[in-house]
């Protein structure tokens, strides 16, 4: 294999490209596009995070002037947490429209996130929304197929293939000439424009900027890269493998179709099919069935809490729950709250265990549709996947669960047994309770969800060289 002719065939590709208008007047409308896409992201996620903090404020500041009151009552007062978007979520909304945004968190029940933009849409958001990743995953790839159909058929077509392959050069260095000069314009042309605009709206959106965020956009930049690269050489593929540039052009706009919106939706509905999750009814009385099974607080003669009952009094060496020296009250409604909690998260796992079971249908088809691998792992680092969500659901139940505790323990200690209703402690009490704080999943967590992806994405680059290998060998298509 002569490298020689391998360039001098990129150069001419690379060439040939930039002297046509129309791939110019194409990427002219992609760089406004990709623009106005950056623009409107980054001015959205700066809003909406505004007003996040805004609404975060005035709970706090309501929850700060409450006044001397019984702490079961302030436990019943519930408070409201909100989920800020990552910084990375204006180049890739994910799944952040459809998730929800905050949560209401109150003691003996348990609530799931909601208020998501996608409640609240008109059903515009249903034909998808204008990104930065949405426009590097699907209208590149288009833009591609448009500038490298007739690559290697309008070789054949005119002639030229045959004189080139009596000039020494094999068809393989043809094929991976085409290649190179094809993904080197369209990484000129696309990825600084993809890395300036991620460390731009990254700084803009960040309190703080660290070594994370930065690896965290050149890996995006590298992973779309690579998708341009495979993308390429689907092309040139398919362009050697046609007898003519209008075959190809038909074949490629075909395979669009099917990779960009055939299967992907497949992969969500084959994926719900197999795995079945409840509906959140069904879901919610599945907790309440199991709840009551395990134990009533209400009821004077459940077992559970009969035995807590003996328990408690044997511990302190009483007769009677009016003797003890701590509420027993307050110790039913926390074992009440263990009961529910424990039940919950037990529920709460399976349910997200299906739903990943869903999910991996559409990760284990990344190997026969690279656009699936870059959308997932593209959210995956961009902070807006179902794995980022189900841990903001997560650690909102851990706090909740630790915030009733704690007034639990109040009305434990601060609250006599009898006349229990009609008393209240000092306001201080939870005033210096911490406030909630999402700690998002870290670089390594994202890479470790999505392992199949990487492996699907390295897999399609090696298998299109060797694609395009066995083209080279297979003697009708050299002419």
């Amino acid at each position: 294999m002569e490298l020689k002719f391998i360039r001098i065939i990129a150069k001419q590709e690379w060439n040939s490209i930039f002297r046509s208008k129309i791939p110019l007047a194409l990427y002219t409308v992609l760089l406004i596009v990709s623009l106005l896409a950056a623009f409107t992201g980054w001015q959205y996620v700066g809003k909406f995070n505004q007003q996040q903090a805004a609404a975060r404020e005035e709970v706090h500041e309501h929850w700060m002037k409450q006044p001397e009151r019984h702490p079961h009552r302030v436990a019943h007062y519930g408070y409201l947490v909100f989920r800020e978007k990552s910084p990375l979520s204006f180049f890739d909304f994910g799944l952040d429209s459809y998730v929800g945004n905050s949560v209401f968190l109150e003691a003996h029940r348990q609530n799931t996130v909601n208020m998501s933009e996608a409640g609240f849409s008109n059903g515009m958001l249903r034909f998808g929304e204008l990104s930065m990743a949405m426009v590097l995953q699907v209208l590149v790839p288009l833009f591609i197929i448009f500038i490298g159909f007739h690559t290697v058929s309008g070789l054949k077509q005119n002639g030229v293939l045959k004189i080139l392959l009596c000039q020494k050069a094999s068809y393989l260095e043809i094929l991976l000439g085409k290649t190179i000069g094809l993904t080197a314009v369209t990484w000129v042309l696309f990825l600084p424009l993809q890395l300036i605009g991620l460390l731009v709206g990254t700084a803009l959106l960040s309190d703080t900027v660290n070594s994370e965020s930065f690896i965290r956009v050149g890996l995006i930049v590298l992973l779309y890269g690579l998708y341009f690269l495979i993308v390429t050489i689907l092309v040139v593929a398919v362009s050697a493998m046609s007898r003519s540039a209008k075959t190809s052009l038909m074949v490629l706009v075909l395979l669009w179709i099917l990779l960009f919106i055939v299967v992907p939706k497949s992969a969500q509905t084959l994926g719900n099919s197999i795995f079945e999750a409840p509906d959140k009814i069904a879901f919610e009385h599945a907790i309440e069935m199991d709840v009551s099974k395990e134990g009533d607080s209400h009821n004077p003669d459940d077992p559970h809490f009969s035995q807590l009952k003996s328990s408690t009094l044997k511990k302190y060496g009483v007769d009677s729950i009016q003797a003890l020296p701590v509420n027993y009250g307050a110790l039913v409604m926390q074992e009440g709250e263990n009961i529910s909690s424990r039940i919950f998260n037990n529920h709460y796992d399976k349910l997200i265990g299906i739903y990943k079971s869903q999910n991996s249908v559409s990760s284990y088809l990344s190997f026969t549709d690279p656009y699936l691998a870059i959308r997932n792992i593209s959210m995956s680092l961009s902070g807006t996947d179902f794995d980022t969500f189900t841990e903001f659901q997560k650690q909102t139940e851990k706090y909740r669960f630790e915030k009733t505790k704690n007034l639990n323990e109040i009305h434990l200690t601060q609250i006599k047994y009898k006349n229990d209703g009609n008393q209240k402690v000092s306001a201080k009490n939870w005033q210096q309770q911490k406030e909630f704080s999402f700690q998002s999943l870290s670089l390594t967590d994202n890479l470790r969800n999505g392992m199949i992806n990487l492996a699907a994405l390295l897999i399609w680059v090696l298998a299109g060289f060797m694609v395009l290998n066995f083209i080279s060998s297979k003697r009708k298509y050299q002419l």
